[in-house]
């Protein structure tokens, strides 16, 4: 096996020697600023075809109309161009001690088309220090490597991408899924072998992978490693030892820095188990009891929810026991759960079944919170239970042999409980809290700025002839679907209107409106128990609430009160739902491009029985804007415009709509048309 050499780990290419730097990889090195007034001086870097990369830059900023500046001339002059700071303005230089920061070429020029990088002054034609470009200088760029070797399980792919020193990009990727514990897999050596890690996948899951055709997909190198500390990247069978494929990396590859932040992980606990690349639990056993501690590199709103499955053979989530940790404005919290259905805690035959606290489902209590905190991103909760507690309700964490656990994060709804999580592993997952040795298998936390979701396309219902609304349940999709559209947290389900997921409704005043109503009709059921409501507030959920929340909101239809002012639903119709195709994984919603091929995947499911009916008329009293939810679960609905005429919606429905929806454009164009005719001939 050969080693890597200093120079492929960390070394900074130059012509055709190596400068040895200590410190993580930054570019192709181009020297120092050969420093001549005002203690300009650092080091540079080209970062790509149009980025420098300054580092430990110095200026006393004593210069009078100072600019950082380049030129093709064989020497820094009045011949040249400013090049703007670090925030893209082109101001005079303020005063720069040690700083670190990018400078990119306007106009799209690249470094090949200047000979140097200045500071320059302009009004005495003075040049405080500059930097040369070599000649036959090569930026750094994308670099196309290998192709996969067809060895087995159907793995193949086009030729890869190495992106930058931390990701690769694999084109038509392909892997037939059969393997028993396959892993995208690298290390160091001429061949792959078992002594390598583990690289998460395209979603940052580190459990075994699915099954791949044709597709392209972008791997981060977990931590700090980089593509300077690896040989080949493999899909590796860690059960049979065995490679399906693989693919070398090249030496010395000039390729673009990462732009990935790295936050190395502190935990105060011998143990560590690496769950995600943005999860990881360590734990220490001390005489009866185990402490525990979280790290996850979540938003300051989210939860983290780690604990023992509800199956001695798997890992599942139904009947598990968990911890759900999180951190507010104040303070930090280790709460006990039971997770009877995967359902938000709702009363059933008059006990509480679904993800409830164990305090709610008679049980007690039993983690201790010791410590928490939130650093650069990162949560950190640390707590502890006896490994046999007095409530009979928890499961013994047993210490002779592994546990099957669980885990998911995700953000908590607006009562701080937590809501259907976007982040859980699909795979069985065992861990041994009882070790000889300390395992430790973590690595430090990554994050790049991540490009803002695209969510699918929000669907208006205005036509006024729509008089009928059949209304069934669908999932909720990822973060395009319900959460992207309406900003709220998801419950896994969301109500469908004539076949859309949570359209926006105009309703006129003084009309009559029909909902259909399929929502689940059976009280016995956690999931699928969602009589619809029509209410001024926009969560839902209005049985869930307190009574001093419920009377500060405005039902408008779908609830009656008993004697005793107790609410009872009146439109739970029997149940038709959307399901995902057997063996899907809905973590992948989000590669859905719209909510159209989205809901082609699915598969609807109804009752035989007659929907309940809703009918409502808006009058003057209803408020402009009201919402259809769900009786018994928050975050399912959406918004209803209440409006005194439709005519009033035309100059704001042309506004709303895209670029994209020409052929709405056309309808609507036409819609208004034949209105104006029927006005005409009345």
């Amino acid at each position: 096996m050969r080693a890597k050499p200093l120079a492929k780990r960390m070394g900074h290419r130059k012509d055709r020697e190596y400068v040895y730097l200590i410190g993580p990889y930054q570019g192709k090195y181009l020297g120092k600023i050969n420093s001549y007034h005002h203690q300009v001086s650092g080091d540079v870097y080209a970062v790509n075809e149009y980025t420098f990369l300054l580092v430990g830059f110095n200026y006393d900023g004593n210069g009078a109309d100072t600019f950082f500046w380049a030129g093709a001339a064989n020497r820094p002059g009045p011949q040249g161009f400013i090049i703007p700071n670090e925030y893209g303005k082109t101001n005079i230089l303020d005063r720069y001690h040690n700083k670190d920061f990018t400078l990119t070429l306007p106009d799209r020029k690249k470094i090949t088309e200047i000979k140097w990088l200045a500071v320059y002054d302009l009004n005495n034609q003075n040049n405080f220090g500059d930097v040369y470009i070599p000649e036959e200088f090569e930026p750094p760029r994308v670099q196309n490597g290998g192709t996969f070797s067809k060895r087995s399980h159907n793995v193949s792919s086009s030729a890869i991408e190495i992106v930058d020193s931390k990701t690769i990009r694999i084109k038509d990727f392909t892997y037939d899924g059969k393997g028993k514990r396959t892993f995208f897999w690298t290390g160091v050596g001429a061949q792959p072998s078992s002594r390598g890690s583990k690289i998460p996948d395209e979603m940052g899951y580190l459990d075994p992978i699915r099954k791949y055709d044709k597709e392209t997909i972008t791997l981060e190198l977990p931590g700090d490693k980089t593509i300077f500390d690896i040989d080949w990247i493999s899909i590796y069978d860690l059960a049979d030892n065995e490679n399906y494929g693989h693919v070398l990396i090249a030496d010395n590859l000039n390729v673009p820095p990462s732009l990935v932040k790295i936050t190395p992980y502190e935990f105060s606990l011998p143990n560590c188990r690496q769950l995600h690349k943005n999860l990881q639990v360590s734990w220490e056993v001390f005489g009866p009891q185990i402490t525990l501690q979280l790290s996850g590199q979540v938003e300051q709103s989210d939860y983290m929810s780690f604990g023992l499955s509800g199956s001695e053979s798997s890992s599942q989530m139904i009947g598990a026991d968990v911890v759900v940790a999180y951190i507010d404005d104040i303070r930090g919290y280790s709460i006990d759960y039971n997770i009877t259905s995967l359902a938000p805690c709702v009363q059933v035959l008059g006990q509480n079944k679904g993800v409830c606290r164990d305090d709610m489902v008679g049980g007690l209590d039993s983690f201790q919170l010791n410590t928490y905190s939130r650093k650069d991103g990162i949560n950190t909760i640390t707590f502890r239970r006896t490994l046999i507690s007095s409530d009979p309700g928890d499961k013994e964490i047993r210490l002779d042999r592994s546990n099957y656990v669980v885990w998911a994060f995700g953000q908590l709804d607006s009562n701080n409980e937590p809501a259907f999580h976007n982040f859980y592993p699909k795979s069985d997952i065992l861990i041994d809290f009882n070790t000889t040795e300390p395992v430790n298998d973590c690595f430090s936390f990554t994050k790049h700025t991540d490009n803002p979701v695209q969510t699918w396309e929000r669907v208006r219902i205005w036509e006024p002839t729509v008089r009928t609304f059949n209304a069934y349940l669908g999932p909720s999709g990822g973060l395009k679907g319900y959460q992207g559209i309406t900003g709220h947290v998801s419950s896994g389900l969301a109500w469908y209107i004539n076949g859309f997921m949570i359209p926006e409704l105009y309703l006129k005043r003084g009309l009559t409106y029909v909902f259909k109503v399929r929502g689940g009709n059976n009280p016995h059921s956690p999931e699928h128990y969602h009589p619809l409501v029509i209410t001024d507030e926009p969560r839902g959920g209005y049985d869930r609430l307190s009574d001093a929340k419920q009377s500060e909101i405005r039902v408008l239809a779908g609830v009656e009160f008993t004697r005793r002012g107790r609410p009872k639903p009146t439109a739970a119709g029997p149940l038709c739902l959307s399901q995902y195709p057997a063996n899907y994984d809905r973590r992948l919603d989000d590669n859905f491009p719209s909510f159209k091929k989205f809901n082609r995947s699915l598969t609807t499911t109804c009752s035989y029985d007659e929907p309940a009916t809703l009918e409502i008329t808006p009058n003057i009293t209803w408020p402009d804007t009201v919402y259809y939810n769900s009786f018994t679960h928050a975050n399912m609905g959406w918004k209803m415009h209440i409006v005194d005429s439709y005519n009033n919606l035309r100059s704001s429905a042309v506004s709303q709509l895209t670029h994209n929806n020409k052929l709405g454009l056309i309808l609507f164009i036409g819609y208004l048309l034949l209105q104006t005719m029927r006005q005409s001939i009345a």
